[in-house]
Parts: structure tokens; sequence; C-alpha cells
């Protein structure tokens, strides 16, 4: 399939206007080919127009259609073949091995929004009866359902080129909420977003959806970002990436005379709490799942194991003895990008220039461009506690470790700490009451808390929680992986007194959809489908 360097505005392919992008091969520096021009207001107008006609179509097309278009979707990236995984290895500097296993995630997502779909609970049917008699007051007949907000703005990530990108988790879970995307690629990896958003293009015309159902946007800086955010006809927004840009899209959002919700990931550090029995019993262990987890993919994941927090004493010592070993052995890995390398080397220069932290080891040299040496800092609670610097989340493979002198520093480090995507306990038996003591306080700092796991490795399923409070999400009511990610994109209306025939089909009398509904406050049993 030929890179054309252009846009994708519904069916069509145009070319941009302003600053062109090109992606860069992090392993070697080099300028791949195409160059993509940026859009301008103007292609921002097209594609909201076009969303905006394709709304009411797509948000009633049947819960079969909108399923069969989201498993068209996966089955077209997988025609992809080899061509998606060279290009999005050469412009992330990524494995074969993880590019392969991020394809598979995205279409295991994809087709999990299709079940999510046809199974109709996200609809919420909630049906009270009319009592015409009921005294002293009758009751009208009353039903509600969800509806999709409108079209939705999605702005790829850097470090996931498949699985938070043009057909990611945000795409994936706005068209499955019946949501028009519009999606600006992100200029780590243009190829990549181009050839994901000819099979997505190639999935609408197929599923005969209005075309305006989809569109790809490039763009330097953030000119077409925030007038897309703008647009009155976008209705929300989808976001992973840095604390000011998700911050930029928000105040941009909340600034329209209409202001709309923005679903921003943004920053985490993710602490891990050491227990004293756990220490005390396999600090070796610990410290290598650890290493591992730290250094996995160079650091580059927004659930990296970026704190760590323990009571001071021998166990402790052993522990650090050990991560420093294996740190001193990790070979230096690719980042991303020379802009991802460029703010990772400043936030561990940072970090050494800091009199309240030390270095305790650090990775091996690298012999390329734009590779992360692993970083681990050692501080004291107190300098914690008086440094809010010490909390900045480092995006690579640097940790901190907060040594405390008792159970109650502890909890005042934990008290410090900004809103979190996940927080883990490693314990053992011997450490349950303490880890109960602190439950009420992980719950208010956390999305997803983990016991004797590491927070790296986040499972697509119908339970998983990856949001947290601010500043690790803009709204910790939600979460962005998983299928309850449908509900960020759905609102919901009464239906009041309406004759059967004008109800939509999800609502009408006959359940001709076999929904398990909410009727005059009982949930009805589930019915199957003839």
């Amino acid at each position: 399939m030929t890179l054309t360097g252009h846009m994708l505005i519904g069916q069509h392919s145009i070319a941009g206007n302003r600053e062109a992008i090109r992606g860069i091969n992090p392993a070697t520096d080099a300028a791949l080919e195409p160059a993509y021009a940026g859009g301008s207001a103007e292609h921002v107008e097209q594609a909201c127009a076009l969303a905006w006609a394709a709304l009411d179509r797509y948000r009633e097309t049947s819960l079969d259609t909108r399923a069969e278009f989201l498993e068209s979707i996966a089955s077209e990236i997988e025609a992809l073949g080899d061509e998606l995984i060279d290009r999005a290895a050469a412009e992330t500097g990524l494995s074969r091995a993880r590019l392969l296993g991020e394809r598979g995630r995205t279409c295991q997502q994809l087709r999990q929004f299709a079940r999510t779909v046809r199974a109709g609970e996200w609809l919420d049917v909630r049906v009270d009866t009319a009592q015409p008699q009921r005294q002293p007051l009758p009751r009208s007949d009353l039903r509600q359902r969800q509806v999709p907000l409108g079209p939705v703005a999605v702005f790829g990530a850097s470090n996931f080129p498949l699985a938070f990108s043009v057909a990611g988790g945000d795409t994936a879970s706005a068209l499955a909420a019946g949501c028009p995307v519009i999606v600006k690629a992100h200029g780590a990896h243009p190829g990549t977003s181009e050839l994901v958003g000819q099979a997505l293009a190639r999935a609408v015309k197929a599923c005969d959806l209005p075309q305006g159902v989809f569109s790809l946007l490039y763009g330097s800086g953030r000119e077409v970002g925030i007038a897309l955010v703008s647009d009155p006809r976008i209705k929300a927004v989808g976001f992973t990436g840095s604390r000011s840009g998700g911050l930029a899209l928000l105040q941009a959002a909340q600034a329209r005379p209409e202001p709309i919700p923005v679903y921003a990931e943004m920053s985490s550090i993710n602490p891990v709490l050491l227990f004293p029995a756990a220490l005390h019993h396999r600090a070796q262990a610990l410290a290598e799942g650890f290493v591992s987890s730290l250094t996995l993919g160079a650091g580059q994941f927004c659930t990296n194991p970026g704190l760590v927090i323990a009571r001071k004493g021998p166990t402790l010592d052993g522990f650090v003895a050990a991560v420093t070993e294996l740190i001193q052995r990790s070979p230096a890995q690719t980042m991303l990008t020379p802009g991802i390398f460029n703010a990772y080397e400043a936030s561990v220069n940072a970090l050494s220039e800091n009199a309240r932290a030390h270095i305790a080891a650090v990775g091996q040299r690298g012999d390329g461009p734009n590779q992360c040496q692993a970083h681990v800092f050692v501080t004291e609670a107190a300098d914690f506690l008086a440094d809010q610097s010490l909390q900045a989340e480092v995006f690579g493979a640097a940790s901190l470790i907060v040594q405390c002198s008792h159970d109650d520093e502890i909890r005042q480090v934990i008290e410090h700490l900004e809103g979190q995507l996940t927080a883990t306990l490693h314990l053992d038996d011997e450490d349950l009451k303490q880890a109960h003591a602190l439950l009420p306080t992980l719950e208010r700092k956390a999305g997803r808390l983990l016991v004797n796991g590491w927070p790296t490795g986040v499972e697509v399923c119908d339970t998983m929680v990856h949001g947290g409070p601010f500043p690790a999400t803009s709204d910790a009511r939600t979460t962005s992986v998983g299928t309850a990610a449908i509900l960020r994109f759905l609102r919901p209306v009464c239906y009041q007194d309406f004759p059967d025939s004008l109800l939509p089909t999800a609502l009408k009398q006959a359940n001709p959809l076999h929904l398990r509904r909410l009727l005059d406050g009982q949930r009805e049993a589930a019915k199957n489908a003839q």
C-alpha cells in the first residue's frame, strides 16, 4: 500500500498546507518519507462538518451493524500484514514482537466493543410504566436510554502507535457509543497512522456508513488540536499524553460557549508499597520484578513504577542493593522519539542535581542515538514531603525509592501524592493489618489497586479501570481501557408519554432488542434474541 502523506477527511485523501512532519527512526535519527503537511482551520471545518452530517444516521445504526463495523475495522487492520508492523517499527524503534502483540490488543479491543454493542447493556434502558390511577397524582409513562454525545476528537498517543492511536481504545469506544470520530494523528508515527486510517476508512465504506464517521488530520504544534476542541460540533475529547498537552485541551474545552468533557490521561508515577514481611521474605524476587517492570519498553508506559515506598532498615537496604546490581547490568534501550529521549535526559539530570535525592544505580550506556539508561534514585520521606518536584513524572526507566522511618510516615507520603493510575501493594499475611489500614487512602489516590503484581501490563477487559484522580486523568469517574470506556461518550435521555410507534427501538414496549431492562424498579431476566 502506498503512503501518500495526506490526511483523510471522510473518504477523501487531502494534502495539507501547513508545516510538514516526518516520522523519525529513533534508532538512527533518519527522517522517513513521506512528509505529512499539516491541516488548517479549513480542514478542521471540513472534517467537523462531515462528522456532524453523519451523526444522526450513525447513532441510530442497529446494534449488529455497528458491531460488524468494529469487527470490520479489526479485520482491515490485520489485512495490512507486515507493512503495518514494519512501518511502526521504523517510526518507534519498538520490537516486532511488541508491535505484533499491540496489534493483537488493538484488534481484540475492537472485537470486545463489538460484543459490548451487541449485548446492549450500555443502553441502560429503564422503564417506569404509566400509573394513571395513582393517588394523589398519576404517573406518566417514562423511559430512559443512553444516547451518544456527538462527534469526538481523539488524540493519538506516542507510546502505543496502535492500541492508543488512530484505532485505539478512545476511537473504538467512541465509535461503539455511536459517535463519529476525528483523530489528530501523533507526530511520532504519521505513516503508521495513515495505514491504520486507510484501514478504518475502508471499513466505513464496506459497511455503507456515512463518510463523516471517521477522519484523520495531521498537524505540528497545537493549531489543529485546539481548533478541533474549539469547534462547536465536537462534543467530547479523548487524549493520552503530557500534562501540559492535556491541560491545554481542557482549558480550550472549558473556554467554549458550550464546555465539553475532556477525557485526558496525563501523569502518573504509580507508587509501589513494599511491606515489611514481604521485604523480609523475598527481597531478591521483589527487586527482580521491580527492575523488569521498570525497564520494560524503556519505561515508556503510563503505568511504569516510578515510586517505591518502604520502611527503612536492613531488608530495604538488601532490596536496594539487589536493585542496584540489576540496574547496573540493564542494557540501554532506544526510546520512541528524540524528543522523548531529550525530555527523559532533562528529568534524570534534574533529579541528579537535586540535593534531596541521590543516585543508587544507573544502567549501561548505549552506543546509538536516543538510548535510555535506567536510573534509580533514593530519598528520605522528609525530603520527599518537602519537595513537590520529587513526585514529577519521569517518562522512561527511572524510579525513586522513598525511605520511611515508621508507618505514620508511610501514610504521610501516600497522603502527599497526587492522583495516580495505579498503586501496588507487595505484602505477606503478616502485612495484612497494615495494608488494610492504608486502603481507604489508596482508594482515594488511584484507579487500580494491585496486590503482589506489577502495574505495567493493562488487561483489556470488562473490569479494568485505567484512570484515576487528577492529574492521572482529568475525570476520575471514567476509564480509558476496558468496555466501560464506552460510558464516557454517552448521556441519558428520558422519553415521557411517547406513543410506542414514536419510541426508539430500544425503548419499545415489546423490547424487540431483548434487552435486560430496569422495569418498574425490577431488573428483568436476560432474554435470548429470537
